[in-house]
């Protein structure tokens, strides 16, 4: 018996040089959506700063499809080692759960959480020409016109769509929603004005707002925007409830080693508030979050509740 105990303890304490030693083999950030969007761009950032700190090669890995559950469930079935990591937006953590039927994942239970990486607010936009200069404007015209007014998004259930939901849900109003194949498409049309608004991330539009090409109306940060601070928060358009954030996190395989997780989280927040790193988030509107576990966890369940009523209050499906 003494033997048997004496030969755990060594695996155990090998167990643990080992997750102190992590990454001893490339690291993969899983990017559930195609290259060039704000999850992408976070996870090209902090692979870098990640390689130099740790000693090691991680490489970025674009796993797309079905609203990012695709990159998830891959992520989900990935051996918890810390060589693969998802590198997401909310949407496969808090949205996709209450409106794809048969997910191979549990949200809130398959995967070990390791920060919550950077958000940002949504701004109200609408085309220069537009006639509306105001909240109170589109909420006149919305009552006056009930679901006429366009409202684009770039895809079903995705955070602008679900933002522009919650305006009529907190406004008593309702618009035509006009979702498109991705953020590009939407404000392609938006600025050719095919489509009359659209609740947009920040960072998605800053520079076609700054050019006059797009006018911003309010932004749902509880708080104004550094890169918008002439731009109401939409408490002060006279909306309340309507604080909506849009967010990207890191998350591994549920399983992970608490020396392994512990590192990471480490690393990669260090990485997220690297000095050149910050820069390039804060200069288009990404604040910098890098909390901790337990905090991210506490936040995806209020996240989770809160985007649930607000898809079932709203009937919404993504067919």
């Amino acid at each position: 018996m003494k033997r048997l105990l004496g030969t755990l303890a060594l695996g155990l304490a090998a167990l643990g040089a080992h997750a102190q030693d992590w990454p001893q083999k490339p690291v993969t950030l899983v990017v559930p959506f195609p290259p060039g969007g704000s999850t992408d761009m976070v996870g090209r950032a902090i692979a870098p700063k990640l390689g130099e700190k740790l000693g090691q090669t991680f490489l970025v890995d674009n796993k797309a499809g079905a609203t990012g559950t695709i990159g998830a469930t891959f992520v989900k079935r990935a051996a918890p080692d810390g060589a693969t990591f998802l590198v997401t937006s909310l949407g496969p953590l808090v949205i996709a759960p209450h409106l794809i039927k048969g997910m191979q994942y549990d949200a809130l239970k398959d995967f070990d959480l390791i920060t919550v990486a950077v958000q940002a607010p949504n701004v109200l936009v609408v085309p220069a020409k537009s006639p509306h200069k105001s909240v109170a404007d589109v909420i006149a015209n919305l009552k006056a016109n009930p679901g006429k007014m366009t409202f684009a998004s770039s895809g079903n259930g995705s955070s602008d769509h679900l933002t522009a939901e919650l305006f009529w849900q907190q406004t008593g109003t309702s618009g035509l929603h006009v979702p498109y194949k991705g953020g590009a498409p939407a404000i392609t049309d938006l600025l050719g004005g095919q489509v009359d608004a659209s609740f947009q991330n920040v960072n998605a539009v800053v520079q076609n707002i700054n050019a006059g090409k797009l006018r911003a109306l309010a932004v749902t940060g509880d708080k104004r925007s550094p890169v918008l601070p002439d731009v109401p928060t939409a408490a002060e358009a006279g909306i309340k409830n309507l604080e909506v954030y849009s967010w990207q996190a890191i998350v591994a395989p549920k399983g992970l080693p608490p020396a392994v997780r512990s590192k990471a989280h480490d690393a990669m927040a260090a990485a997220l508030n690297d000095p050149a790193v910050k820069q390039q988030f804060t200069t288009i509107g990404l604040e910098v979050v890098a909390n901790t576990p337990e905090q991210f966890a506490k936040f995806q369940q209020q996240e989770f509740a809160r985007w649930k009523k607000v898809i079932e209050t709203g009937k919404i499906t993504v067919d």
